[in-house]
């Protein structure tokens, strides 16, 4: 065999080597974002209340926490409005129920729960699109009052309402 037919022949596999490699990609994500193909932007409307019992900062807090949690763990741009994923919903319900009944019908804790209605739409692929209720909750003992606790409870019922949202949307779990 010659030197120029080894060389071709090294040159077509490097070539085809090369070639090969290239079609092959791995996507990964450290946050469980799902790469999502032409998605560059996103808005979040204000999550309106329609609980019969208002927090009245829950709101702005939710409608927040949700835009935070998108900017945090995606490289998607936030727009004011028609971005290539939209977040809109609504605030269902907002309740305080007793727990664990004592002697004398005393309930030893309340439950705090916050129920949500989202509708997502992925504008580069609708067959990704719903409609979907979260809620999430949080005990606190009846020593105290609603008022009391909501400082401390409310964050949290917030962070498992939008570890949940951002699981479904765009973790597509």
């Amino acid at each position: 065999m010659s030197m120029r037919n080894k060389i071709i022949i090294i040159l077509a596999g490097i070539f085809f080597s090369a070639a090969a490699f290239q079609s092959c990609k791995i996507s990964y994500s450290f946050t469980g974002a799902v790469p999502m193909v032409g998605v560059k932007t996103f808005s979040v409307e204000y999550i309106q209340n329609r609980a019969r019992l208002i927090n009245p900062n829950l709101s702005q807090q939710l409608t927040e926490a949700i835009q935070e949690k998108l900017l945090k763990q995606t490289s998607f741009d936030q727009i004011e409005s028609g971005g290539d994923l939209e977040f809109s919903g609504q605030i269902t319900g907002y309740d305080v129920k007793p727990m664990n009944i004592q002697e004398g019908d005393l309930a030893a804790q309340n439950r705090l729960t916050v129920s949500v209605k989202i509708k997502y739409t992925n504008n580069k692929d609708h067959e990704q699109d719903w409609e979907k209720s979260f809620s999430a909750y949080e005990d606190f003992g009846s020593e105290i009052s609603i008022d009391q606790a909501e400082g401390s409870i409310v964050p949290e019922i917030i962070e498992k309402l939008t570890d949940d949202i951002f699981n479904a949307s765009i973790a597509n779990w």
